[in-house]
């Protein structure tokens, strides 16, 4: 009879690994040191192979045991989509979902939506993380995420993605800046403008130039913030104009009459959309809860 490794075994492992400490490891998996540490050394035998070197004040992992550390991972991923599977199968929409947004989509879209999700499937739980895209990507590929709000063009691979609705872009200057009796502004009418934008990393940073067809290494940029509502406060001090996602425009806190807001001429946009694995067992229910976010009213 072969002996195989049990999923308490390889949990214990991929906690040391992650932790590199038994004390630590133990409590990520709620057992005490010395049971953790029995199982090791249980899995060690099964594998005639070891895993960990052992000394009073650290823990190193061996190469063979990062491999199968890795392996591990995979295998605990699948056995969880197994009773996610049978769970979604029994009751649609219940438990728990990891789900990630990014900065400048969640502040403005997710209190406008929560409720209306937790009113139509109330036994639903969301566990959120904000961060960039490319993190949430990263995580959401490594199984820490189930799903992510993003914004769209964006490389996301192999993932399955369902694009909910267009956010338009409104041109956001001074009251008193030339442009701002204008009715519209045209695409030309951005290239010698001081631009105010996140920096590097975000997203919509991207997305605007994009979308207005500006040339980044153009781009006269005056700033670079970390939050559109420190572009709004530049903006409102009259140091230069920005581009604001609707979605942000309609549920933001503008300077009392400090700020004007004027569409572009020839629309510009991004696309909003939920991310997930292929692979996932709660697809079924993923398209359901993009369902949710297309038929809601946000105004």
């Amino acid at each position: 009879m072969k002996f195989l490794p049990s999923l308490k075994q390889l949990e214990y492992l991929t906690a040391l690994t992650q932790t590199r400490h038994f004390s630590n490891a133990s409590d990520l998996c709620n057992v005490t040191p010395s049971t953790l540490s029995a199982g090791i050394r249980d899995l060690e035998d099964i594998l005639g192979v070891s895993v960990a070197e052992r000394t009073k004040r650290t823990v190193i992992i061996t190469p063979i045991g990062h491999e199968i550390a890795a392996r591990a991972r995979q295998l605990l991923r699948d056995a969880e989509d197994i009773m996610i599977l049978a769970s979604s199968e029994r009751d649609p929409m219940t438990g728990n979902i990891k789900f990630g947004v990014i900065p400048t989509i969640g502040p403005f879209l997710l209190p406008k939506i929560l409720p209306a999700l937790e009113k139509e499937y109330p036994k639903l739980k969301l566990y959120l993380r904000e961060e960039q895209t490319a993190k949430l990507l990263k995580r959401l590929s490594e199984g820490e995420l189930d799903i992510i709000l993003i914004a769209l063009p964006y490389d996301t691979g192999s993932f399955t993605v369902s694009v909910l609705f267009d956010d338009t872009f409104f041109f956001a200057c001074h009251v008193d800046h030339p442009y701002a009796t204008r009715k519209s502004i045209t695409l030309d009418d951005l290239n010698d403008q001081p631009l105010l934008l996140l920096e590097d990393g975000h997203c919509l940073r991207d997305h605007a130039l994009d979308a207005c067809r500006i040339q980044s290494s153009s781009a006269r940029v005056q700033f670079e913030a970390t939050s559109l509502n420190t572009l709004v406060q530049m903006v409102a001090e009259g140091i230069g104009v920005t581009l604001i996602p609707e979605m942000a425009a309609d549920t933001m806190t503008f300077p009392m009459g400090k700020i004007k807001l004027i569409p572009l001429k020839t629309p510009a946009s991004r696309k909003i959309g939920l991310v997930w694995r292929s692979s996932s067992p709660r697809s079924t229910e993923f398209n359901l809860l993009a369902d949710v976010f297309k038929n809601a009213n946000f105004s």
